[in-house]
C-alpha cells in the first residue's frame, strides 16, 4: 500500500473496486497509477501520471466508471477532480530526471507501454507491436531517384527532417514493386537514427493487423486499451491503407484515430496502391484527410532510371555488371522493379557457383524464363509512343485526371493493347494512368472491345496501332 492509500484507505478500494469490474488492460493502462491526492468537502482530487491519460479518463466512459466506484468506496457521492502529479521525464530538471531513471520502472502489461518508461533511448524507437519489420537496406542512401518518383522522394525526406510539421499526413501510392515501402522505412530509418529529443514513437504496421487488432479489441472489450496505443505515438506508419476498403466500422475507428493524432501534430504516413479518391467505398471525410497533406504518386520508371537500379542492386551484392547485362536487364522489368532483386539474386549466383563471367549470353541464358524475350514482349512505353504519335495527344494528359473525350479514348485504347500486349496487372496498368484502379481499367477495356465489335473503322485502326507497337518494339 503506498502512503497516499494509508493516508486513505477508501482510495485503496476505490481502485479493488475498479479492478473487478473492468478488464486487467484497461485497469493497468488508465487507473493502477492513480494516486490519492486530497478529500476536499465533496471532491476527491486524484492524481493521473500524465496529461494524455487525464484527458483520456475525462472524455471517455472511463469518467462514469470512476465516479461509480468512488461513490461506493466513499458511500457518498463525490466530485472527482483529475490533476497531473507526475512529470515526463523529458520535462524533469537533468538532475531529477536521473534520478528517476535510477528508480525502478512502473510494471506495465505485455500489449501496453507504461507512459514514463524510463529505459527509452535518446533516439526513436519503434513499438514493440509494430508488425513490420525494417530492411537494413531500406534507406535513403540506397533509394534511386528519378523523374517517376522525385516528388515522392523529396516529400519523404521532408517528413522525416520534420516530422508532423510539413506533410501531415504524407501519401504515397504506386503499382506494387516501385518503391513506397522503401521510402516508408526510409523515414524510419531515419527518425530512428536521429539522436538527442524529441524522441520519436513510431508505430508500423500493413493495414491488415490495424484492422485484425480493432476486431480483436471488440471482439475481447478492449476497444479502450486498442484507442490508447494507436492514438499515444509520434509517428503512425501505415502500409496498405487501401484495406480499409468496404469496412464501415474500422474506417470509422481510423477516422477518429486520424483526427487524434494529427490534432497533436503527430506524423501520419499511409501507403496505397492507388489515390485516396480511388479507394472503393472510403468514406469521403477519410479521404478528404488523406488528401490534407501531400499525396504523391510514383510512377514506373524510364529506362535510365531502371538501369541504375539494377547497377545499384547488383553493386550490393559486390558485382559491378557489364553496361550491355544492364540495358538487357532493365529492358525487360519495366513495371515491378522489385523482380530486379530476384533477377540479380539469380545471376550473381549461378555466375558464383559455375565461377564464370557474366554476360548478355549468360544472362540470357539464367534469366531468359523470368525475364521473356525483349521482342515477344511490348512495353507500355512502346504501346504509348504509337498512340501519342497517332491520336497527337500527350502522354502527360493521358497520365493525368482529366476525362475529355480527346484523352480518355487513347488512353482507354492503351489499356486495352496493354492488356493484350504485355504481362501487366489491371492494377499495372492502372498505376501507368495516373494511378487508376483495376476496375476502372476494366471498364475501360470492356468499352473498348465493344467499339471494336461495332465499328469497323476503329477495330482497323487499332489493328494498326497493335501491329506499330510490335513492330517498334523489334526495332529497339
Amino acid at each position: 500500500m503506498s502512503q497516499a492509500e494509508a493516508i486513505d484507505p477508501q482510495f485503496s478500494t476505490l481502485l479493488e473496486i475498479i479492478q473487478q469490474r473492468t478488464k486487467r488492460p484497461i485497469y493497468e493502462t488508465w487507473f493502477k497509477n492513480l494516486e490519492f491526492v486530497e478529500l476536499e468537502e465533496d471532491v476527491l482530487k486524484i492524481g493521473t501520471p500524465n496529461q494524455f491519460v487525464k484527458k483520456w479518463i475525462e472524455d471517455s466512459e472511463l469518467l462514469h466508471t470512476l465516479a461509480e466506484a468512488i461513490e461506493e468506496a466513499y458511500e457518498r457521492k463525490l466530485t472527482p477532480e483529475l490533476l497531473i502529479t507526475q512529470r515526463e521525464l523529458s520535462d524533469l530538471p537533468e538532475g531529477e530526471a536521473a534520478e528517476h531513471e535510477e528508480a525502478p520502472a512502473t510494471p506495465a502489461t505485455s500489449s501496453v507501454a507504461s507512459p514514463l518508461t524510463p529505459s527509452l533511448p535518446s533516439s526513436g524507437y519503434l513499438e514493440h507491436d509494430s508488425t513490420i519489420q525494417l530492411k537494413d537496406d531500406y534507406k535513403f542512401e540506397t533509394f534511386i531517384v528519378g523523374p517517376n518518383n522525385r516528388l515522392a522522394h523529396a516529400a519523404a525526406l521532408a517528413v522525416a527532417e520534420s516530422p508532423g510539421r510539413t506533410y501531415n499526413p504524407l501519401f504515397i501510392h504506386s503499382a506494387v514493386g516501385l518503391g513506397k515501402t522503401h521510402l516508408l522505412q526510409g523515414i524510419c530509418h531515419s527518425l530512428l537514427a536521429r539522436e538527442g529529443k524529441p524522441r520519436a514513437k513510431i508505430l508500423y504496421l500493413a493495414c491488415e493487423d490495424f484492422v485484425n487488432r480493432f476486431i480483436e479489441a471488440v471482439k475481447d472489450g478492449e476497444l479502450e486499451q486498442f484507442r490508447y496505443k494507436y492514438r499515444n505515438v509520434d509517428v503512425l506508419v501505415i502500409d496498405d491503407i487501401h484495406f480499409l476498403a468496404d469496412k464501415e466500422r474500422i474506417q470509422e475507428e481510423f477516422f477518429h484515430t486520424f483526427n487524434t493524432l494529427n490534432n497533436a501534430q503527430k506524423q501520419i504516413i499511409l501507403s496505397a496502391d492507388c489515390a485516396p479518391s480511388e479507394i472503393p467505398t472510403l468514406e469521403d471525410r477519410l479521404v478528404s484527410r488523406f488528401k490534407w497533406g501531400l499525396v504523391a504518386r510514383i510512377d514506373p520508371p524510364e529506362f535510365e532510371t531502371r538501369a541504375a537500379i539494377v547497377k545499384k542492386k547488383a553493386e550490393a551484392k559486390g558485382t559491378r555488371l557489364p553496361d550491355d547485362v544492364v540495358k538487357f536487364i532493365a529492358a525487360r522489368i519495366d513495371s515491378n522493379i522489385r523482380e530486379v532483386e530476384g533477377a540479380i539474386n539469380r545471376l550473381v549466383g549461378t555466375a558464383s557457383l559455375m565461377n564464370c563471367a557474366i554476360d548478355v549470353q549468360f544472362a540470357q541464358q539464367i534469366l531468359g524464363d523470368m525475364l521473356g524475350q525483349e521482342s515477344n514482349r511490348v512495353s507500355m512505353q512502346d504501346i504509348c509512343d504509337v498512340v501519342v504519335a497517332r491520336l497527337q495527344v500527350k502522354l502527360s494528359d493521358m497520365q493525368s485526371k482529366k476525362r475529355t473525350k480527346k484523352i480518355a479514348l487513347p488512353r482507354q485504347i492503351c489499356m486495352l493493347l496493354a492488356r493484350e500486349l504485355t504481362d501487366l496487372t489491371l492494377s499495372d496498368i492502372g498505376a501507368h494512368f495516373g494511378g487508376r484502379d483495376h476496375t476502372t481499367v476494366i471498364y475501360a477495356i470492356e468499352r473498348m472491345e465493344e467499339r471494336v465489335l461495332k465499328d469497323p473503322e476503329f477495330a482497323r485502326m487499332v489493328e494498326e496501332m497493335r501491329r506499330e507497337a510490335r513492330q517498334l518494339r523489334a526495332s529497339r
